[in-house]
């Protein structure tokens, strides 16, 4: 199915906190001029960022519902932080309801949160822009804005790094996939 930017920001904007509806405009915008920076495709980036968040506020239960029964989703996914569920489990989501068949947009709305080991630039565009949108204030973000004018991968290496380290300072778990794509970028 092809989805316009309007069409894709009107399906998710039901699902969405009004605060959480603006981030999401402001990071498929900064996801197209990613994508025109690093010879990315505009359409698919626009899209991934446009629908990124579309289970942000899905119900635990339900996205609990998800992985436990979908065998695509790694069941390992439930031993950690339910803040890391709504990239993969809306993915799916989004498949069976929208019949959004493009794995390229679909791998990029999985792991925006997350990243993972070799990450296509398309992910890379989506994890980043979702990282930097201009709503964004907090320790370390200038500097990836800084670095991503010019370098994709050592932009997303620092978000992940700074992301490590966030998590590591407030004692919680660090997803698996999250140090893989850090080492796969350094």
């Amino acid at each position: 199915m092809k989805l316009t930017r309007e069409q894709a920001l009107a399906y998710v904007k039901p699902y969405l906190k009004p605060e959480r509806y603006e981030h999401t405009v402001r990071v498929a915008d900064t996801a197209i001029e990613l994508a025109s920076r690093f010879g990315v495709d505009k359409s698919q980036a626009e899209l991934a960022a446009a629908l990124h968040d579309y289970a942000k506020y899905m119900p635990t239960n339900l996205m609990e519902r998800w992985i436990k029964q979908d065998r695509r989703l790694p069941k390992d996914l439930l031993h950690y932080h339910h803040e890391l569920w709504h990239g993969p489990v809306g993915a799916l989501m989004l498949e069976q309801e929208l019949g959004l068949e493009d794995e390229a947009v679909l791998s990029a709305i999985t792991y925006h949160t997350t990243g993972k080991k070799h990450m296509s630039p398309l992910d890379k565009v989506v994890f980043l822009a979702d990282y930097i949108e201009p709503g964004r204030n907090f320790p370390g973000v200038d500097e990836v804005r800084e670095i991503a004018e010019t370098n994709l991968e050592q932009a997303c290496a620092l978000a992940l790094k700074n992301t490590i380290v966030f998590l590591i300072s407030k004692e919680r778990t660090v997803y698996p996939d999250t140090f893989h794509a850090y080492n796969d970028l350094i």
